[in-house]
């Protein structure tokens, strides 16, 4: 991965540094970030993750890339790619994920920054889908995947293994773009 992967008018979507962890670790603890999340992350916890986003890049080539504001340098949080674990009805599909912190939201960064993925997905790989998936209550994402050309598929979503059942979070949604309605 090159250290400027993709650039869109206003972000610069590119490798994690170290520098990053901090405000990652501050958005990670952050309860209205986390909101559709089981728990807030520790530090450690935080780290871990920071850490197998780069160990994931560097197995597939592909990943979360750390999403950088053109115009203060700042980290505002990751859009980019994971591979849908064993675990899931979705395994192997390659899934289109984004987190930011909160004071980046409502100012189109998500969908500037998913576009741009999406578009590089279309490019440099051959797949036929793309999906996305989040907890049935997050409103907020189920918005940015259909304007994104997402369609809700039903017929994929799942409970979530791991997060109890009496959680509301279990029930996960999924969303899909395929090749021929993709952009490129």
């Amino acid at each position: 991965m090159t250290e400027a992967a993709i650039e869109t008018d206003r972000l610069i979507l590119r490798e994690w540094r170290d520098a990053d962890r901090d405000p990652f670790a501050a958005m990670n603890a952050d309860a209205e970030v986390m909101r559709y999340f089981p728990s807030l992350m520790t530090r450690e916890q935080s780290d871990a993750m920071a850490d197998r986003i780069v160990a994931h890049f560097d197995g597939h080539g592909l990943g979360l890339f750390a999403v950088e504001r053109k115009d203060t340098g700042a980290f505002i949080g990751f859009t980019g790619f994971s591979i849908c674990r064993e675990t899931l009805p979705i395994a192997g599909d390659i899934e289109i994920g984004w987190r930011l912190a909160r004071e980046n939201w409502r100012r189109g960064y998500a969908y500037e920054a998913a576009c741009a993925c999406i578009e590089w997905f279309w490019q440099n790989l051959d797949r036929r889908r793309l999906v996305s998936f989040t907890a049935e209550s997050n409103a907020p994402s189920r918005a940015l995947m259909r304007k994104l050309g997402l369609s809700h598929r039903p017929e994929l979503d799942f409970d979530y293994p791991g997060i109890p059942a009496d959680n509301a979070l279990r029930k996960q949604v999924v969303y899909v773009i395929k090749r021929e309605n993709g952009r490129g």
